[in-house]
């Protein structure tokens, strides 16, 4: 059986329990473009970017994302970032 709550229960101090320092520097990053974010930014794609990703991400099949890979490469074109990186010989 269960004791009933006395008295002296509702008189406990409560102790909030502190957020993780790890935690909390997890949630101010997520606010901030990380370095990925703002490569990606820099390429004037990043709309076209995130639906490629997230079509892939839904349908876990690149073949199923023609569409968004097609206006990712014409984006990617028109911006002039096929320029940039072009592979060289050495």
């Amino acid at each position: 059986m269960g004791s009933a709550p006395s008295k002296d229960d509702d008189k406990r101090p409560t102790v909030e329990q502190p957020t993780p320092p790890a935690a909390a520097a997890a949630e101010q990053e997520d606010d901030e473009p990380d370095e990925w974010d703002k490569r990606i930014f820099s390429t004037g794609c990043a709309e076209e970017n995130e639906k490629l990703t997230d079509c892939y991400y839904e349908k876990k099949d690149w073949r199923q994302c023609k569409e968004e890979m097609e206006m990712f490469k014409q984006c990617w074109k028109m911006q002039g970032n096929d320029k940039r990186t072009d592979s060289k010989d050495v």
